[in-house]
């Protein structure tokens, strides 16, 4: 855009506002006097309900970026960036057996960390600092992330990156997150969540309205592709998409499905979430109503073919504007700012448990365990505070400091190393037939290929591998694998 859309940033900074006050307040809603232990602060003392946990576990799994890349990838490539849904499907199945398990394991161990459920299981202060610093590791770039979301939007509303204004608007909405998170904990994020579930279901049947029948979307989509078919980048000209396929891209699309679905439940704000829970029935029937989730994911997908049905163009290697720009010519301005709010909306709240996850980490299983082993409970949640900022303002400082493409790449890193923590997060309580030092090895090994294979390709999260395009991260954690169960055989022996 050219210029400022000044009703359509009144509206979206009107939002903010609301979300912002709602945030600092969510004190109001509960007894102020159990904050102090690190359990009330990072996991809400485990009190939520089904309600709540949806919100808040929806919230956290499909993120600002999110409804912003998905949509991208859809126009700028075409079919497979629908893989994002039967990943959201695959992961559900083991969410119904594995998020109740551990819960049960950290609520009896008084864990508020993966890394310490990790530390009781096996003994091992080596593997839960591995899967601690994994975590913290992996979840900087991925506050970054969400925002690039919000400037996603502030791009299209015409005030980033203009002078200062976008980065000034991106610092004050994250010192207010920043606020909130720091007197507030996981309470923060659950009452934003509420928000956003609302304004975002809200806002896409509002948009599908105005867009009319899907299959017509896809007609005239397949109407305007001139090229082959296979998948082409979007450019100035807008591009070409195609809803089918291309068959050799079918071993891509399965092992991202696959590989993004195991690794989706390593996330350390994924488990925080889950932690919050009342209980194990709550996290099963969540497991089950997560999937309303996944159908608004579809259609945020959907909106990448409208966008090309409705001949929007964007500048090369900038998909991502493609459903932001088609929805401010969808709607009048204010409308529009009503929507970007409710996706900047969708940021604030894994980002604020993200924060919550990686600074519990720092303090547990890094300060306490190897700098300090008497720090009170009282004294953790301190530190954990404070370490809480440090991430937020790190992550903005990524935003600021880096290109958009380093936190993106950074991201696409972040995805396959967490996956090397799937043996000790979940295998671990399969079979014993796996020593920490087995799945020590194996994680220090698949990390190196892991990000061996991203980086020497370009940093592509898919590589070839005999003739086929395969998810980096599937190959790094069979490697990763192998070596655990190898060197676990040796140990025993």
């Amino acid at each position: 855009m050219t210029g400022v859309d000044v009703p359509a940033l009144l509206t979206f900074a009107a939002v903010l506002v609301l979300t912002s006050a709602v945030a600092v307040a969510a004190r109001w809603f509960y007894r102020a006097d159990v904050l102090p232990t690190p359990t009330d602060w990072a996991v809400a003392g485990r009190r939520f309900g089904t309600v709540t946990t949806w919100f808040l576990m929806g919230g956290t799994i499909y993120t600002a970026y999110t409804f912003v890349a998905v949509p991208g990838v859809v126009y700028a490539e075409g079919a497979i960036g629908f893989f994002a849904l039967p990943y959201t499907v695959i992961v559900y199945p083991l969410a119904f057996w594995l998020l109740p398990k551990l819960w049960r394991e950290a609520r009896d161990v008084g864990a508020v960390t993966i890394a310490d459920v990790v530390r009781v299981r096996y003994d091992s202060p080596g593997l839960a600092l591995a899967v601690a610093l994994t975590g913290i590791l992996v979840t900087m770039p991925y506050v970054a992330l969400q925002l690039l979301g919000i400037r996603t939007v502030l791009t299209v509303l015409g005030v980033y990156p203009a002078g200062m204004t976008g980065d000034v608007i991106l610092g004050v909405v994250f010192a207010v997150l920043a606020v909130a998170t720091y007197r507030n904990g996981l309470r923060a994020a659950a009452v934003i969540g509420f928000l956003k579930g609302v304004l975002v279901f809200a806002a896409i049947v509002v948009i599908m309205v105005l867009l009319g029948p899907p299959d017509r979307l896809f007609a005239e989509a397949e109407r305007r592709s001139t090229g082959p078919p296979d998948l082409v980048s979007a450019g100035v000209d807008g591009g070409v998409v195609t809803t089918h396929l291309d068959p050799g891209l079918s071993t891509a699309y399965v092992t991202l499905a696959v590989g993004s679905a195991l690794a989706l439940l390593m996330y350390p704000h994924v488990l925080t979430a889950a932690f919050a829970a009342r209980g194990e029935q709550v996290l099963r029937r969540n497991s089950v109503a997560l999937l309303g989730w996944t159908a608004l994911l579809g259609l945020f997908a959907l909106l990448g073919v409208a966008a090309h049905a409705l001949g929007v163009v964007v500048a090369q290697g900038r998909a991502e504007l493609a459903v932001p720009t088609m929805i401010t010519q969808l709607m009048p301005g204010w409308a529009a700012g009503a929507v970007f709010g409710a996706l900047a909306i969708g940021a604030l709240v894994p980002a604020s448990i993200m924060s919550v996850a990686a600074a519990m980490l720092f303090t547990r299983n890094v300060y306490v365990e190897y700098v300090n082993p008497n720090t009170t409970p009282k004294q953790q949640t301190s530190i954990a505070r404070f370490v809480s900022l440090l991430v937020k303002f790190g992550a903005l400082g990524f935003v600021l400091l880096l290109a958009a493409q380093d936190t993106i790449n950074l991201q696409l890193l972040g995805g396959v190393w967490v996956l090397q923590t799937f043996p000790a997060v979940v295998l671990g309580a399969l079979t014993r037939r796996l020593s920490p030092a087995g799945m020590l090895a194996g994680w220090a090994v698949g990390m190196l290929t892991g990000t061996l294979l991203v980086t020497s390709g370009g940093f592509s999260a898919v590589v070839v591998l005999g003739g086929f395009q395969v998810y980096a991260a599937v190959i790094a954690l069979a490697v990763n694998l192998v070596v655990a169960f190898a060197v676990s055989a040796v140990w025993r022996r």
